[in-house]
């Protein structure tokens, strides 16, 4: 067995958070917002009464000492999503700056499970994003969208999906950036 320190592999769990562990390696978590389920490939031990999870080293000895690190790593950074995910709902804000540049949440018959953005970015045509059932859109203002909903990874990818249709630019700042992104802007060719 690798020598690897494990006090960086403890997880402290919060306390509106339930875990249960099957023996097939599944760990459920539910908390506040939702209930999800882990599939591990790793050996774990829960402490109740102390509220932590320890991740147990492999009994693998096909894997060098720098992948079980890695496996590690990996699995300790996803438990602490899904913590974070099952406790509140995860979030993301998007600014659109530039002059004509809108959104719109179109309302959808209850026949489609999703809703429809309506962007305009200064292009010809409208350009239209498929919002899935369970991700939120919320547009205050014509230029400010927040997306909420259980799934951080779904609402990183529908937010890069939005940006990549005006990347914002760094000669006059305008695009889709997200909250509290700043670019560094280069100076214009002088004549």
């Amino acid at each position: 067995m690798c020598e690897i320190t494990l006090k960086k592999f403890i997880i402290k769990i919060p306390k509106t958070v339930s875990i249960f562990f099957c023996n097939n390696n599944i760990l459920v978590i539910k908390g506040n917002c939702c209930t999800k389920a882990i599939k591990l490939k790793t050996k774990i031990k829960i402490f109740i009464k102390k509220k932590l999870i320890m991740i147990t080293p492999l009994l693998l000895k096909k894997y060098k000492i720098k992948k079980l690190k890695f496996f590690y790593n990996a699995y300790l950074v996803q438990i602490k999503q899904t913590l974070k995910e099952t406790i509140k709902k995860q979030k993301k804000k998007l600014n659109i700056i530039g002059t004509g540049y809108k959104v719109i949440v179109l309302t959808t018959t209850l026949l489609l499970p999703f809703t429809i953005l309506q962007l305009k970015l200064g292009y010809s045509h409208f350009i239209y994003i498929k919002i899935p059932k369970d991700l939120k859109v919320i547009c205050p203002k014509p230029n400010k969208i927040f997306l909420y909903g259980n799934y951080q990874q779904k609402i990183n990818f529908i937010a890069f999906l939005i940006k990549s249709y005006k990347i914002p630019e760094p000669y006059k700042a305008k695009g889709i950036f997200c909250f509290n992104e700043q670019i560094k802007l280069k100076k214009g060719k002088k004549l």
